[in-house]
């Protein structure tokens, strides 16, 4: 098939642009090359010599998305200011970069009548996992207060009889509860999506990331993720900082299995999404890790110092999140391959973006 591939420069769309040549999938590739995700220096226009072409395209810009679909099959989106940023100052760029550029996305594909499109999605539109009451079963936990996390109580609340709960594994059904800026875009570009595919008779598979690792991720920027943020710390010969008692729970997912996820998005789009429908896929390991015990695993592997558990909270944060990776094993035939001790480790020595290695 011939794909078009936005972001193909980035963290996660070089890797996929690797899987689907390796394929033999025909790549049509942008990047604008954003300096969040790429640093101030301008990467080459190329993924490898003599291999793929980079279109330097901004998504935003409607002529220069529509003049690359000629022939294409599907889209895989995966162009989007992504992480925690800064502060709500970000606003504006987020929204500009993740929501309108997907909505001229979906408009230049309308014109070129490409119907069908995968998007990098979230697990941040989730907000809240989902949690288990030993006396009252599955419930929406109470919010966690200030006087909570001043006192170390970390552990979200049953609502009804206020015990400690214990997660449980998010399906793809669970409600939308977005809590950040990012995951706000997130659940727009689905909907957006959504709503497309409804009016135009298209196919959107979303797949829902959980947290990504792996080389050539971006390093030393506010937009970087914990693993690449306590990594920088080692390479620094200082302990990685750890918040509340480094017991929050997620899926660490190798950037490598990520792009093994899209491979399998685009071969099983057809046979997977009903025509005028968006379907949703968890990409997770499987295997969840505390951020304690992903801090430790990079501090063994380097020889570096211990984690220090730091006791501190930022509100907006979420305690546990724990995806369920059934759907995507039985629809799109994908698993994991890697687990997350081995990939950490190995995480510990790959090259990074910004790295001189």
């Amino acid at each position: 098939m011939r794909v078009l591939l936005t972001g193909a420069a980035g963290f996660i769309g070089s890797h996929i642009a690797e899987a689907l040549t390796g394929s033999g999938h025909d790549i049509v590739a942008l990047d604008s090359y954003l300096p969040a995700a790429h640093g101030a220096q301008i990467q080459a226009d190329r993924l490898n010599p003599d291999e793929i072409r980079i279109h330097r395209v901004d998504v935003r810009d409607p002529s220069g998305v529509y003049d690359l679909l000629a022939g294409v099959d599907v889209v895989c989106h995966q162009a989007a200011m992504v992480g925690n940023g800064v502060d709500a100052a970000d606003l504006p760029e987020y929204v500009t970069h993740n929501d309108f550029g997907t909505a001229v996305v979906l408009a230049a594909m309308h014109e070129a009548k490409v119907s069908r499109l995968v998007l990098a999605s979230s697990m941040v539109v989730y907000g809240e996992g989902a949690y288990n009451c030993s006396e009252h079963g599955l419930v929406e936990p109470s919010a966690r207060t200030r006087t909570d996390l001043e006192a170390d109580n970390f552990e979200p609340g049953c609502p009804h009889c206020a015990r400690a709960l214990s997660w449980a594994t998010v399906s793809e059904d669970a409600p939308i509860a977005p809590r950040s800026i990012y995951a706000a875009t997130k659940v727009a570009q689905e909907h957006l999506g959504q709503a497309w595919a409804i009016q135009t008779g298209g196919r959107v598979l979303a797949l829902r990331y959980h947290n990504v690792y792996g080389p050539r991720m971006p390093r030393d920027t506010p937009y970087a993720g914990v693993a690449a943020i306590f990594r920088s710390a080692l390479e620094h010969g200082q302990a990685p900082s750890v918040f509340e008692d480094g017991g929050q729970t997620r899926d660490f997912v190798h950037v490598e299995d990520v792009a093994g996820a899209n491979l399998a998005a685009i071969e099983n789009l057809d046979a997977s999404v009903v025509e005028g429908s968006l379907r949703a896929y968890n990409v997770c390991s499987g295997q969840p890790t505390t951020i304690g015990e992903m801090a430790s695993i990079l501090a063994g592997a380097t020889g570096g110092p211990v984690p220090r558990i730091t006791g501190e909270y930022r509100a907006a944060d979420v305690r546990h999140v724990v995806a369920s990776p059934e759907r995507a094993a039985r629809e799109l035939g994908f698993s994991a391959q890697i687990g997350p001790e081995e990939g950490i480790a190995a995480f510990a020595h790959a090259p990074l973006r910004g790295s001189t290695s």
